[in-house]
């Protein structure tokens, strides 16, 4: 009787080995925020997309490490960006969301964040830059839109 209940536990032991060696090291956790909660999160209000308000970050593997998100806010003129991990989701690296409002400069939230990096500024009746950048490895892969939009 204890060589089968050996047996039986060493069964279970090896397939259990077997499922988690077999399970993907690559497939990363999905992130639990969208653009507008992170806004929200952050900054509070109701925050919608806008037109040409979304750049995919990719690394030169073809990873897509993030997405970055351009949100807008008509009840206070805000516009919100926010870069959205990919990769480590869930673990603290870097991340970093920019933003430039016509006649400024770049403003940036960079840190080791776990899900999001989102940084917020006013734009009522100014045209505005985007971009956001993911830590990937060592390398930091970024996207935006360097181009002056969403003006209004």
């Amino acid at each position: 009787m204890r060589g089968l209940a050996r047996r039986l536990a060493i069964s279970i032991v090896s397939a259990t080995v077997t499922a988690v060696t077999l399970a993907s090291p690559a497939q990363a956790a999905t992130n639990p925020f969208t653009a507008a909660q992170a806004c929200n999160n952050d900054f509070g209000g109701s925050w919608a997309h806008t037109t040409d308000g979304h750049r995919s970050i990719s690394a030169p593997d073809g990873t897509k490490v993030g997405d970055v998100y351009l949100m807008y806010n008509s009840a206070s003129g805000y516009n919100c960006v926010v870069t959205l991990k990919r990769v480590a989701v869930g673990s603290t690296t870097g991340v970093s969301a920019g933003i430039r409002v016509q006649g400024g400069s770049w403003a940036y939230d960079p840190g080791n964040y776990k899900y999001y990096a989102a940084i917020q500024r006013s734009a009522r009746d100014k045209c505005v830059m985007y971009n956001g950048e993911v830590l990937y490895f060592t390398s930091w892969q970024s996207a935006g839109r360097y181009s002056w939009g969403n003006c209004g």
